[in-house]
């Protein structure tokens, strides 16, 4: 089996799952309870707190976990725009975020807010002239992502945070950095708002955190109890955030080893645009991550051909796993280059993948693309 859709989740590892386990059988309790085994438990979450604020640079006091990426980007974008709504009313955007950013914001319409979606360029890029005619006194929130999910491209986001803060200082940047935590360096110098999830770094599912600098009010989106200084309150998912803990302490550890050994299989994988005439690359094909690419095959449909690939045991996506349930008129690629989001497949890797599985992918396209197009209506 070789599994190249990791942008969706990746596989635990075993070390984590070790620890996961270990943690399940003896920190039972909840760690809200006065009494040692609560403690026990609370030292627990305490240590993956600093975990994941040590990734990127942050106080632990301003990490709070959620249950994922998703809901870490609703709570950004819905609680930063009610605490700061009577200081304006403009909230900017670009056109190829994570749909949990977008349908955010499209919520924020319906609410009134002045909605700004700016558009990208043929490679995925916001342009920075756009974004700084954009931002205005009466500009509260700019959400940015730092590592498209889709295609990989990179944000300069220590450009995009000089720009927003010289233009209006009190606009809160916020950025998903849902696939760039562990596997990008991030610096919490560069956001007032980072969103993070736990299950793209080879950790559990169903849990996530965001950092929130100290000063930076963010309205609650749930109510109930004192958990995370009461900001999320409900009894923490401690299993999920012990592993994610761990699964950060391991992969910034391997940050630049991983990055170079990533960036070898997607080098190889890149390989089949001069085996095969009409492959095209969608995204940025030397700055983008090393952990995504994203190709389109000229006369074929990206579904049909994953399902080919899966013939071989070969698994992809060819799209977000979150927007695979809806009925969108249009395709993310199809933003970067138009017409060319049904022909699209993302491939996206973790540490745990090689160069062999890359050289055997190659040869599995070479095997399918053709004859696949000979089945194109003519």
């Amino acid at each position: 089996m070789i599994y190249f859709d990791n942008a969706s989740t990746t596989k635990m590892s075993d070390e984590v799952i070790e620890y996961m386990y270990d943690f399940m059988k003896s920190g039972f309790a909840n760690p809200s309870s006065l009494h040692s085994l609560g403690f026990g438990v609370e030292k627990e979450i305490t240590k993956a707190r600093k975990a994941v604020a040590d990734v990127i640079k942050a106080s632990p006091d301003e990490i709070y976990f959620t249950s994922g990426g998703t809901e870490a980007n609703n709570t950004a974008i819905l609680g930063v725009a009610e605490a700061y709504k009577k200081r304006g009313n403009r909230v900017i955007t670009m056109s190829i975020e994570h749909p949990s950013v977008t349908d955010s914001y499209k919520e924020l319409e319906k609410r009134g807010f002045e909605v700004i979606t700016l558009d990208v360029d043929s490679k995925g890029y916001v342009s920075l002239n756009d974004l700084e005619e954009a931002v205005n006194e009466d500009t509260i929130l700019v959400s940015i992502m730092y590592v498209n999910n889709e295609i990989g491209t990179v944000q300069n986001i220590e450009k995009i945070y000089e720009i927003i803060k010289k233009k209006n200082p009190n606009c809160i940047f916020h950025s998903d950095c849902v696939q760039a935590f562990c596997k990008h360096h991030i610096s919490c110098k560069n956001a007032d708002i980072i969103t993070m999830s736990g299950h793209k770094i080879q950790s559990a599912k169903g849990v996530g955190a965001m950092y929130i600098k100290k000063g930076v009010r963010v309205n609650n989106l749930h109510f109930g109890g004192g958990q995370e200084k009461g900001f999320r309150p409900g009894t923490e998912n401690t299993y999920g955030i012990a592993a994610m803990g761990k699964a950060a302490l391991i992969a910034d550890k391997n940050i630049d080893s991983n990055f170079e050994k990533v960036r070898s299989v997607k080098n190889t994988l890149l390989k089949i645009t001069d085996e095969l005439e009409g492959v095209y690359v969608n995204g940025d094909v030397e700055n983008g991550s090393p952990y995504i690419l994203n190709l389109s095959f000229e006369n074929v449909k990206g579904e049909v051909l994953l399902h080919a690939l899966e013939n071989d045991e070969i698994y992809v996506a060819t799209g977000s796993a979150c927007s695979t349930r809806v009925k969108e008129k249009k395709k993310l690629v199809d933003y970067v280059i138009d017409g060319r989001g049904g022909s699209a497949v993302r491939f996206s890797f973790s540490c745990d993948n090689t160069v062999d599985e890359a050289e055997r992918v190659v040869e599995s396209l070479k095997k399918h693309v053709p004859v696949l197009i000979r089945f194109v209506p003519r």
